[in-house]
């Protein structure tokens, strides 16, 4: 398949798309089940809040140890592999007998749902270089609404038949994405293939030394992720509690608010392909700031709540587009190794977000959490302004865009 194939072909977009929510979705279904499953557990608000950071975890891992196998092997056998192993993994979680399986489960399943970000660099390397902004900003819309929408599917499915279809669910699904993936996506052999699997790990550490924008990309993005988790992570106990009183399915449908700013995505690559992509960046660093004033007031208003969580979701996905944006431009033939390397400190900043949140909510309350949201949010203007004025344009691959 060529890469204007992909351009013509929506289905195959939209079948990429699809599969990249599903399977980032498996990480989030438990955030607004928090309090339902800690209490058939056993298990109190602190630990029941790591089953979100054992995914993140596990997700991390993923992106270290696996991701980068993209550059080395097959990819569409690459990919299948991780979409049916995740299935497995969902499938112990839904027979869970206690808090501790749910977290070796819940940590597994995220070490093998990276076969999302196996898809995203493959439609990357499908896509046209003219679209490339645009075909990333579609796959990258579904993954994140596939996260957002991840917690009112949950909530629903919860209201229906309990916390554990939730999961019987997901399980079905990811079994039907891998035989579907199977069927359509074409072959794609990597281009490492000289490089032993030590090698292929040892050049993605590499790819820090050598690229200062990932560098600079990289800690952007772990601290946008990281305010993000916050918010996901402490928004269900201000739900669960007086002045809200929320279900878990009144709670899941919050993500519905939260997938406004996902379909953003779209549009900050269109705006990155026109050569916009650092103005993309430093409005959405701007945003995520600006977006935990309108939380703070939340504490008592559902209004300014439901502002904040579509200001701060719109404002990281801007972040995320246009750094990826950049950052696939790099180095063609090492794209899921740059990937892997983004994407490991992205996701470690929002497992320390997680963590950080549920600690923070206990000692501080609503108002501690938007504090740490804030700090988080400006470190990534900071960052932003620092990139601007220190990296060498002539020592980079792509000159940095306007």
């Amino acid at each position: 398949m060529t890469a204007t194939a992909l351009h013509r072909n929506g289905g195959l977009l939209l079948l990429m798309s699809v599969a990249t929510g599903l399977a980032v979705a498996g990480n989030y279904f438990a955030q607004p089940l928090l309090d339902v499953i800690g209490g058939e557990l056993g298990i109190g608000p602190s630990m029941a809040a790591l089953v979100v950071t054992a995914a993140q975890v596990g997700y991390a891992l993923g992106l270290i140890l696996l991701v980068p196998l993209g550059d080395l092997l097959e990819r569409r056998r690459l990919a299948v592999s991780l979409y049916a192993a995740t299935a497995v993994f969902l499938l112990v979680s839904a027979t869970a007998p206690n808090g501790t399986v749910l977290l070796i489960s819940t940590a597994l399943t995220g070490l093998t749902s990276v076969g999302a970000q196996v898809v995203v660099p493959f439609a990357a390397t499908l896509a046209d270089p003219a679209e490339r902004g645009r075909v990333v900003g579609t796959v990258m819309t579904g993954l994140m609404l596939g996260l957002l929408l991840a917690r009112t599917a949950s909530g629903a499915l919860s209201e229906l038949g309990g916390w554990r279809t939730v999961y019987w669910v997901s399980a079905a699904l990811m079994t039907l994405m891998a035989v579907l993936l199977r069927i359509f996506l074409p072959r794609l052999g990597g281009d490492g293939a000289r490089l032993s699997y030590a090698g292929l790990l040892r050049s993605t550490l590499a790819m820090y030394r050598h690229e200062p924008l990932l560098r600079w990309r990289a800690a952007i993005g772990a601290l946008s992720l990281a305010s993000f988790s916050v918010l996901w992570t402490a928004l269900t106990f201000l739900l669960a509690r007086s002045p809200y009183d929320w279900t878990e399915s009144a709670i899941g449908l919050v993500g519905l608010v939260g997938a406004v700013g996902a379909l953003t995505a779209t549009v900050a690559g269109r705006l990155a392909d026109r050569g916009h992509v650092q103005t993309v960046t430093g409005v959405g660093t701007v945003l995520l700031v600006a977006s935990w004033t309108a939380l703070a007031a939340g504490a008592n208003s559902l209004l300014w709540l439901l502002v904040g969580v579509i200001v701060l979701d719109l404002a990281h996905q801007a972040v995320l587009n246009s750094s990826q944006n950049i950052l696939y431009a790099l180095r063609p033939e090492a794209r899921n190794r740059i990937n892997s390397a983004f994407l490991t400190a992205f996701f470690a900043g929002g497992a320390v977000g997680s963590a950080l949140a549920s600690v923070v909510w206990v000692y501080g309350g609503w108002t501690g959490v938007c504090v740490l949201g804030a700090i988080l949010s400006a470190g990534t203007v900071a960052l932003w302004v620092l990139e601007r004025a220190t990296v060498d344009r002539a020592a980079a691959k792509i000159p940095l865009p306007r």
